[in-house]
């Protein structure tokens, strides 16, 4: 009975003593160290005590020999993670995971040098690369992912995108300035005779409307009793004289006129940084378009657009300058240039536009197009033989001088601005005097805000 008792006791003992040992190997192993190492790559593990035997789980992801008695050499062959155990001489055993990465310093050094403003980080999973940090923009995303797709069979972006900076505004002033001078002058004579020295006629060099002739009858000067001729005037010129006593008549055109149009247009447009802008006042009128095909014959109305207009688009350079693509346009009705089709009344336009790029500093000023157009016109007509006769050829010679000058320039200027702020007068129109007085005695008068520009922006 007693040997039965010890021999249990001893089973017992044994037992205890293996579930030690394996919770003694359990927590060396929850306390192995951790290896990184590159494929191709080797390092040396510094052993404190003498080595006695080397194991490795994977020879084919490790390769550990012993260089000295005291060092390990590690060297990597292929991707993976492989477990090597080391024993010494004195019955001590130590455990390292080793992980086996693809070589990524050729990597992160190339990303640093294309992105040295973004940070971004790689990390690697066997055969796998992950990309993760934050960048500027989606494009620099995408340029990092091309970068590493070479180095690894598949490449996770995990890369995610800065807030975006607000938006700089971009102000552009232009001036439309023309100047269009005009002056005429014209001299020119027309006679008419209704039966002075029995004669019924007319002289003019058709250079002016000259009198039609209708239901002549008779030639018999200055009487009333026969026959009478009559003609119709059409247009009396300046100067109309007639003689009832010697049938004669005289239309003279004696003129002298000088116009002047200016015209200043100033469109200021607010646009976000390489936005496109657009800017129009004006109008549109009708213009009839004859249809086609089933509808052959049949007249419709479409509208074209006329006034002052303006489009761009701005873009801030690393320079700190803007550059620009503008097309500013002023056009207006020409009625004396219009066209009549099957009874309708089409105008012309006069325009002027202008498209091109141009690249300014912050509130620097240029001008894009200009035109300096200085014409004349003189024409002169006579009549043959009588226009040669001294002194009373000038009433058988007609002139008239045209000259007309125009002046455009277009001057524009880009300025970067900054919205106004709560406590800012708002940009109102301010009026020289009140719209609608007040009539209520003892009124307090509204107060006036004065019109109050975009402030600019502070470099």
């Amino acid at each position: 009975m007693i040997e039965t008792t010890c021999i249990d006791a001893g089973r017992m003992v044994h037992r205890l003593a293996a579930i030690l040992g394996f919770m003694a190997l359990a927590a060396v192993a929850q306390t192995a160290d951790d290896i990184r190492v590159s494929v191709g790559k080797s390092v040396v593990i510094d052993y404190p005590e003498d080595i006695a035997r080397i194991s490795t789980s994977s020879p084919d992801v490790v390769d550990a020999v012993p260089a000295t008695t005291r060092e390990i050499l590690l060297h990597g062959k292929s991707l993976g993670s492989s477990t090597v155990i080391v024993w010494s001489k004195s019955g001590q055993r130590n455990f390292y995971n080793v992980n086996v990465e693809p070589n990524l310093e050729p990597l992160r050094k190339l990303l640093k040098e294309t992105f040295p403003s973004d940070d971004i980080q790689v990390q690697a999973a066997r055969d796998s690369l992950s990309l993760t940090g934050r960048v500027s923009s989606q494009a620099v995303a995408d340029r990092a992912l091309a970068l590493a797709t070479p180095y690894a069979k598949s490449v996770v972006n995990n890369l995610t995108l800065a807030a975006p900076p607000v938006e700089k505004q971009i102000v552009l002033r232009v001036k439309f300035a023309e100047l269009n001078r005009s002056a005429v002058s014209a001299f020119g004579v027309n006679l008419l005779s209704t039966g002075a020295l029995n004669t019924v006629g007319r002289t003019t060099t058709q250079q002016f409307q000259a009198p039609a002739g209708n239901n002549i009858r008779s030639s018999i000067p200055g009487r009333n009793e026969g026959f009478a001729s009559e003609f119709t005037i059409s247009d009396a010129l300046n100067v109309f004289m007639f003689r009832p006593d010697l049938n004669l008549g005289a239309f003279i055109k004696a003129l002298q006129s000088i116009g002047l149009l200016q015209i200043l247009a100033e469109p200021n447009l607010v646009t976000t940084n390489g936005k496109d802008a657009s800017f129009h006042v004006g109008g549109e009128f009708p213009v009839p378009v004859l249809q086609g095909g089933a509808n052959a014959g049949a007249v419709t109305i479409q509208f074209r657009e006329f006034g002052i207009r303006l489009n761009f688009n701005p873009q801030i350079t690393p320079n700190r300058t803007i550059k620009m693509h503008v097309r500013p346009e002023v056009s207006t009705i020409d009625l004396a240039n219009a066209v009549t089709f099957s009874g309708f009344t089409i105008p012309a336009l006069a325009t002027r536009k202008i498209e091109t790029d141009i690249e300014l500093g912050e509130g620097q000023s240029f001008v894009i197009g200009g035109l300096l157009d200085d014409r004349v016109t003189e024409s002169f007509s006579k009549i043959p033989g009588l226009a040669n006769i001294p002194i009373l050829g000038a009433l058988f010679r007609s002139r008239e001088e045209r000259k007309t000058k125009t002046e455009l320039v277009v001057l524009v200027t880009p300025e970067i601005t900054m919205p106004l702020n709560a406590t800012d007068p708002k940009p109102l129109p301010s009026f020289p005097s009140e719209f609608l007085p007040n009539t209520t005695p003892n009124a307090p008068t509204p107060a006036r805000v004065p019109y109050a520009s975009p402030r600019k922006s502070s470099k």
